[in-house]
């Protein structure tokens, strides 16, 4: 390829954001690619805070958010739009992360144009369509109609191989949550968040919570929250942080529920406060996937509060999957507070720091621009 490589990268939420800001600044500092980004907003106040973190500007804004929106209205809206924007940038590449709506759609919407699909964190797996809902499914679809798996670990490259995709598209490079999360903790700076700073400065550990998961709505959200407050009444010594979700259910219920003293509920924290709290606290409690990820970074012990996870590189060493039974929560909860946590030890299995450079190396290679990267391993 003599000219340079148009690479249209689309992104919608928090995560994706934070996942691709890595590569993004990877990409945008290489002189044979040509770099677009295009934003839904498939959640907008989220992501606008993330791209001002990482300095990130997008060409294109969508502006999908609306009230009360549901997978299939946010699709619905995305596909013309997206579709759209492939028609007048013509990129080579389309560059998508993980496994949310915009994920899904922006890949349908280029492989409907004939442009090939690179997918950061491909070949995630729980083996359950179920859980998490919708995203097994969307990571599914995503990895079926990529040209470049960017598999963040050789388990993940396992899976992919086990569905039949050919080797030669897979890469293994590391998560860029682990780049990302190394990167905002040599960041130091004044706390954002207030309520957090005064709460932090106080003696004692601290148990960083967070729920958002669209299978756990209703009866076992509730059952959770209940979980927590009646840890909260029973441990004199631990306080607890619970940054409240936007998502209505969670936003709706955990200011009912969570009423004690040792537990403060924040707004949706900016990225560099998030990483400081957990380099601060004793514990993370979530149901969060990235989470799960950034915690060994961090030297955290994770409580999963999930049936299932499509990381299990972690399980039993410093990560430990509770379920979303409000009796299994209470257990797990009683446990810390007997017997206290021990911060995992060895090598992150996510990520050494290096995944946005094996990324970047690879769409190279796929474009006949360079060398194969060694895998992560």
């Amino acid at each position: 390829m003599t000219r340079r490589l148009r690479i249209l990268a689309v992104l919608g939420t928090r995560p994706e954001a934070v996942k691709l800001a890595p590569l993004l600044r990877r990409l945008r500092g290489d002189r044979a690619v040509s770099l677009r980004l295009c934003a839904s907003a498939q959640h907008r106040e989220l992501l606008d805070q993330m791209l001002k973190v990482f300095g990130l500007r997008p060409h294109e804004d969508l502006d999908l958010m609306r009230p009360g929106q549901t997978p299939s209205s946010v699709l619905a809206r995305l596909l013309p739009r997206l579709d759209r924007a492939l028609a007048h940038r013509r990129p080579d590449l389309l560059l998508v992360q993980g496994d949310t709506t915009t994920a899904l759609g922006a890949a349908l919407a280029a492989f409907h144009r004939g442009v090939p699909v690179a997918h950061l964190e491909a070949g995630l797996r729980t083996g359950d369509l179920s859980r998490p809902f919708p995203e097994e499914a969307n990571r599914i679809l995503i990895d079926r109609l990529s040209a470049l798996l960017l598999a963040p670990t050789p388990g993940a490259r396992r899976n992919l191989l086990a569905e039949g995709a050919p080797a030669e598209r897979i890469a293994v490079t590391g998560n860029t949550t682990v780049d990302a999360v190394l990167w905002a903790a040599r960041r130091p700076r004044p706390w954002r968040c207030r309520a957090l700073a005064a709460w932090t400065a106080a003696p004692g550990p601290i148990v960083l919570v967070t729920l958002h998961r669209r299978e756990s709505f209703g009866a076992p959200l509730r059952g959770m929250l209940n979980a927590l407050l009646q840890a909260a009444r029973r441990d004199e010594r631990r306080r607890w942080v619970f940054p409240v979700h936007p998502t209505p259910p969670v936003a709706r219920l955990a200011p009912r529920l969570l009423r004690h003293p040792r537990i403060l509920l924040t707004p949706p924290l900016d990225y560099l406060d998030c990483v400081r709290l957990m380099r601060r606290c004793e514990a993370i409690v979530t149901d969060s996937g990235g989470i799960q990820e950034e915690a060994p970074s961090l030297g955290k012990p994770v409580f999963i509060l999930r049936d299932k996870t499509e990381r299990p590189e972690a399980l039993g060493r410093g990560s430990r999957l509770v379920g979303t039974g409000a009796g299994a929560v209470a257990r797990a909860l009683a446990a810390l507070r007997r017997r206290g946590v021990k911060a995992p030890r060895g090598r992150n299995p996510f990520g050494d720091g290096r995944a946005a450079a094996r990324a970047a190396a690879a769409i190279r290679h796929w474009a006949g621009l360079g060398p194969r990267p060694a895998d992560f391993r």
